[in-house]
């Protein structure tokens, strides 16, 4: 019998999800569920939701039961699931609304860009506090997290715990093959993929159907206008760069400098008419600014239609599965590279295969990535690397540095604006972001004039060369 727990049991739809995969197998029927939330009406209504899942699919041996304390819901425990949202929507709110003042136009920052980085301010402290948890109560548990910003928090996360067992979880590995599986009108078992790279920026390496290469029929359907316009800046990945990326459009077109330049390329390459993910601004805020959620979870467990009880694509009870049973599965997940991709930091969080079985998670080497696509990733890690080191020096200088290198931010701005809108940002999250001790970030001196400001503004047309 399993002991999961779940730490963010009171989320709308993730907590149930995870339960009715785990359950949907016979190794895992008989499971104990423990859901930890610090909300006590969510955490509520999440353990009825689950119960309502045990009763629906007849697991008479599964249990589920809740509580605000995790030191105890961790003893005993065998898998824990991390998926954790630190300060809510108010602190997304501001971190999409403050860098917009500045010119930086983000789609989701739960990544990269200045939510992304707040983000791992915010929520990193929290994760290592469950490590410290982990390793005193339980430390033989396999730890899976799906909290972002994925890259960043595993990084800290295995810096502090490098001996628990631990693997960062996503679906846009498995969700971008299917993707490209259907638009080619392939049976899903026909194909078989190698997929590497980092976190919400993988490729697909190599995309086969019954030996047969497919990545040439892909760049042909990229320019495809039915498909480039749902989902555009992928595409342009494609055409350009010959390798299918995972993640939607809306994050690929905030993780570099060429889509979101201004409204005229925003509106170019993030029209959301046709696909909601594609890039449209602020998509986040509406994800998350739900005032009826409560509402939303009462109907969720009150619904009179039968719960739909067929497992999801999330890796998390796929590898419950493999190491309870030693029925081997071969999962795409989140650890540091140590060798696995060669031309990326071998203390970076890299993205690759993993076989999974009784004996645990065993990753697969890739070997080098095309050297493009290695130089795209590095561009990511570099802000990554500061972040961490943010969290872990407990030091402003490298949250703004951070901010400096992050791509979309570096197009945007100026440093005497990026380090304008960090104290900025700073402020406004000060209460979530205890770590800095109430440290603020130097202001340094703006050292250009308003004589060279109004020479901006009447420059000859003649002397522009």
């Amino acid at each position: 019998m399993a002991k999961v727990v779940i730490i963010g049991g009171g989320s709308l739809v993730f907590a149930g999800g995870l339960t009715r995969d785990i359950l949907s197998y016979e190794a895992t029927q008989d499971a104990t569920f423990t859901y930890v939330d610090i909300d006590p009406r969510r955490l509520e209504l999440g353990v009825q939701y689950a119960q309502r899942t045990i009763n629906e699919g007849g697991y008479s041996g599964a249990s589920v039961s809740g509580t605000l304390n995790r030191r105890e819901a961790l003893e005993g425990a065998d898998y824990i699931i991390v998926s954790i949202l630190v300060g809510g929507f108010e602190a997304i709110k501001a971190e999409i609304d403050i860098p917009l003042k500045y010119g930086i136009n983000q789609c989701i920052g739960d990544t990269l860009t200045p939510g992304g980085i707040m983000r791992c301010l915010r929520t990193l402290p929290e994760l290592l506090d469950m490590g410290r948890d982990i390793q005193e109560i339980c430390p033989r548990a396999v730890v899976l997290n799906y909290t972002n910003p994925m890259s960043m928090l595993s990084w800290g996360f295995q810096d502090a715990y490098p001996e628990l067992q631990y693997v960062g979880l996503c679906h846009s590995v498995q969700g971008t093959a299917g993707e490209w599986t259907r638009r080619l009108g392939l049976e899903e078992g026909a194909v078989n993929y190698t997929c590497a790279g980092i976190n919400h920026q993988a490729w697909m390496l190599r995309f086969e159907a019954d030996r047969v290469d497919q990545l040439p029929r892909i760049r042909e359907l990229a320019v495809d206008p039915k498909i480039w316009s749902g989902d555009t800046t992928r595409m342009e990945y494609v055409k350009h760069f010959g390798h299918p990326v995972t993640e939607s459009s809306g994050h690929v077109s905030e993780y570099n400098w060429w889509f979101r330049k201004n409204d005229q390329t925003i509106g170019r390459y993030c029209d959301s008419e046709g696909a909601a993910w594609n890039g449209r601004p602020g998509f986040i805020k509406e994800l998350y600014d739900r005032p009826d959620w409560e509402e939303h979870m009462e109907k969720r467990v009150s619904d009179p239609e039968p719960l739909k009880l067929e497992r999801g694509l999330e890796y998390g009870s796929r590898i419950i599965n493999a190491i309870e049973t030693g029925n081997g599965e071969l999962i795409h997940g989140n650890l540091k590279n140590h060798g696995l991709i060669d031309n990326l930091p071998a203390e970076a969080i890299v993205e690759v295969p993993i076989h999974v079985d009784k004996n645990g998670m065993q990753p697969i080497r890739i070997g080098a990535l095309p050297p493009h696509l290695a130089a795209i990733n590095s561009a990511q890690i570099a802000v990554q690397e500061l972040a961490v080191r943010a969290v872990q020096e407990k030091d402003p200088e490298r949250v703004f540095q951070a901010m400096a290198m992050d791509p979309l931010c570096a197009m945007s701005c100026t440093l005497d604006e990026i380090r304008a809108m960090t104290r900025e940002l700073m402020a406004a999250h000060r209460q979530y972001i205890p770590i800095l001790d109430g440290k603020e970030l130097a202001d340094k001196k703006v050292m250009y004039t308003h004589k060279q400001q109004d020479k901006e503004k009447h420059i000859d047309p003649g002397m522009e060369e």
